[in-house]
């Protein structure tokens, strides 16, 4: 079926952040749905343009449901009208463009500043950053030529990339190609509508501490504490959309990293101490985002203990405090951010906490307040940097606070 453009039904300015969604020719064209659905339920204004090659995989009535406004083809590009030309109106409407899937012959086309469709002359009549979400064949995406196409179009400021992952593809191949996940392609959205495509990260290592971490006492029974790493991986996140390398060192978890963070694994506070140490020297900025346990029980037995030999008191023992030592350790030019998961007043210890263990900032969250802290995919904080300044961030996102807290350490370095 046909979308339906007319030349009375003008996109108008609107409050809500606007993405203009271009689908490209291959089967992953199917979990752009999912992004176009999300994106609505977000709020957000949401248009799609479908290549030829997309509509034999995805129809635009299908987008027009999601959306709720007509989807736009090819056939729309080249039907006089009388009002502005459509490419020119998206261009402008545009707050953001998704390309996905992006094919080779698309990404070609971006390379060398082609417009011969309703999309490409859409890119080239915007100013607004573009992302894309490449997804073809493991052959087709290592050739030289397509190698060669993908890394021009990055040298342009415009345009943000998205790595692809390795898999089974429709093909039946396994190996590169595999398009990033919707979360991921939604996360990477809401990043680039914060920052406006600003990259102010770039050339910065950012080290970042998450999840929380377990005392055993035997090999299943431990002391912990609900933490999920959420936070973190949000900072994660954060940090790479805005062009930074990260070293995510994190506790267990029930996610997966995207595969531009690097990961270490830990599980004991001691486990994390040496690691953050041992990477603290080529790092920018270390976050401490980590729900690092106080103690550890004194005694560790290597076999289950039975439940009659369970201690009626368990001794205790304390664990090393990775804060103060990274403190200790860091230079001039490095920033100690640490974070204060409290109950109540959550200034005032926040405040003695960032004295005490010379940090240059503190985010103090609390965790007595409905979806907020341990385990919520959404946070509020207070942010304090070392000078005093102080900044309330009100109930959103995880990765929304973590692009306040960027904002907020620079601005005040």
């Amino acid at each position: 079926m046909q979308s339906s453009y007319s030349p009375t039904s003008k996109i108008t300015d609107l409050e809500s952040p606007r993405v203009l969604i271009g689908v490209g020719g291959g089967i992953a064209a199917y979990k752009i749905c999912e992004v176009v659905s999300t994106l609505f339920k977000m709020g957000v204004e949401v248009r799609v343009i479908l290549t030829n090659g997309a509509q034999q995989f995805v129809t635009p009535l299908t987008f027009a449901t999601l959306s709720r406004y007509p989807a736009y083809t090819d056939d729309n590009f080249w039907q006089p009208t009388h009002s502005r030309p459509l490419h020119i109106e998206l261009g402008e409407w545009a707050d953001l463009l998704l390309i996905a899937p992006l094919t080779a012959n698309t990404l070609a086309k971006l390379a060398y500043g082609m417009a011969d469709n309703l999309l490409t002359n859409t890119v080239l009549a915007s100013t607004c950053p573009v992302l894309l979400a490449p997804a073809m064949n493991t052959d087709m995406w290592e050739q030289q030529i397509v190698q060669g196409n993908w890394q021009q179009v990055l040298t342009y400021k415009r345009f943000h990339g998205m790595q692809t992952a390795s898999g089974l593809l429709a093909c039946d191949r396994i190996g590169a190609g595999r398009m990033a996940e919707p979360r991921e392609i939604v996360s990477y959205i809401q990043s680039l509508l914060h920052t406006k495509g600003k990259r102010d990260l770039v050339g910065k290592h950012i080290l970042i501490s998450a999840g929380g971490t377990r005392e055993h006492l035997d090999p299943v029974r431990f002391i912990g504490n609900p933490s999920t790493g959420k936070m973190g991986l949000a900072l994660a996140q954060a940090a790479i959309h805005r062009g930074a390398k990260v070293t995510l060192v994190h506790g267990p978890r029930g996610w997966d990293a995207p595969l531009d963070i690097e990961t270490i694994p830990v599980v004991s506070a001691e486990q994390m101490h040496q690691a953050m140490l041992e990477y603290l020297p080529r790092a920018d900025v270390i976050i401490m985002s980590a729900a690092v346990a106080d103690v550890k029980p004194q005694e560790y037995s290597p076999g289950k203990l039975p439940k009659r030999s369970l201690p009626q008191s368990l001794p205790l023992a304390p664990v090393p405090d990775i804060v103060a030592d990274l403190a200790q350790h860091k230079q001039p030019h490095q920033q100690l951010i640490g974070f204060a998961a409290q109950t109540g007043d959550i200034v005032t210890p926040a405040l003695d906490k960032l004295q005490r263990k010379n940090l240059d900032a503190i985010v103090t969250n609390p965790i007595d307040k409905a979806n907020s802290g341990f385990g919520s995919d959404t946070n509020q904080a207070i942010l304090i940097d070392k000078q005093g300044h102080q900044q309330e961030v009100p109930p959103c996102s995880k990765l929304q606070l973590a692009h306040q807290l960027f904002d907020f350490i620079g601005s005040t370095t």
